[in-house]
């Protein structure tokens, strides 16, 4: 029942949303121009009609995000394991880091794409950028939570520095690095619209780019609504790996 429910009350909202939208679009009561509001209906007609072309550019899209966050977690799990190891580099670089969050992705995607060319390079350091911060910070506040009598008791055992990492440290911060994931997750298709943006040739943000400066609307929504399901996918996809791997919460 509880599962249900789960699932029942965001399908219900959703479809009441998409019913309140279109009605809106459709009685004219609030006068939306259908050039730059379409119905669902003209929505779904779009994806429909143009599924091939959103389907070549979701897989573009689709493969950016998952080497660039695959990337984010490769560096954000590495970066904190060091940074807890090392006293000295957690002091040096942890306020840079927080630093760095502080400059927007928008103005230095252009740059990177000057860097790196117009291939997939800058677009995979972009998405990784943005998903390196909540992949490491969490991760880090995991590694750093665990219970001081745990790693007494280990020490008493003579385990070495490295098995206590292993064996204490790092279950503890699991449910914390699903958490920062979830939510680089979320963002990395946001990610993937800037870097698209900044310099694609394909992808759902340069086809976005181009309906919307010819008032293809009801194209540019589907594309939206494909970046959306794409991230729904994602979280969903760690969190069933979370529930696979952290069995004990």
């Amino acid at each position: 029942m509880e599962r249900v429910r789960r699932w029942a009350l965001p399908a219900l909202l959703l479809v009441a949303s998409i019913g309140a939208w279109q009605l809106a679009t459709s009685s004219g009561a609030l006068h939306l121009d259908p050039l730059l509001v379409p119905s669902p209906a003209e929505v779904a007609e779009a994806l429909w009609q143009n599924r091939s072309l959103l389907a070549e550019n979701a897989g573009v899209t689709l493969r950016e995000v998952l080497l660039g966050f695959a990337l984010a977690v490769a560096v954000g799990l590495a970066f904190a394991v060091v940074l807890h190891l090392s006293e000295a580099l957690r002091l040096a670089f942890y306020p840079v880091l927080v630093a760095s969050q502080t400059i927007p992705i928008v103005a230095i995607a252009p740059i990177l794409v000057v860097w790196f060319g117009y291939g997939i390079s800058p677009k995979l350091w972009i998405i990784a950028l943005i998903c390196f911060f909540p992949i490491t910070v969490n991760t880090l506040d995991g590694l750093r939570s665990v219970d001081s009598e745990a790693t007494k008791m280990m020490r008493t055992l003579d385990a070495s520095r490295t098995q206590i990492l292993i064996r204490v440290e790092v279950p503890s911060a699991l449910p914390y690095f699903f958490s920062g994931a979830k939510i680089a997750a979320a963002v990395a298709v946001i990610a993937a619209f800037i870097a698209e943006l900044a310099g694609g040739e394909s992808g759902l943000g340069v086809l976005i780019r181009q309906d919307t400066a010819v008032l293809e609307t009801a194209r540019a929504f589907a594309a939206i609504a494909l970046l959306s399901l794409i991230a729904i996918v994602l979280f969903a996809l760690i969190a069933l790996a979370e529930r696979r791997v952290v069995t004990w919460r």
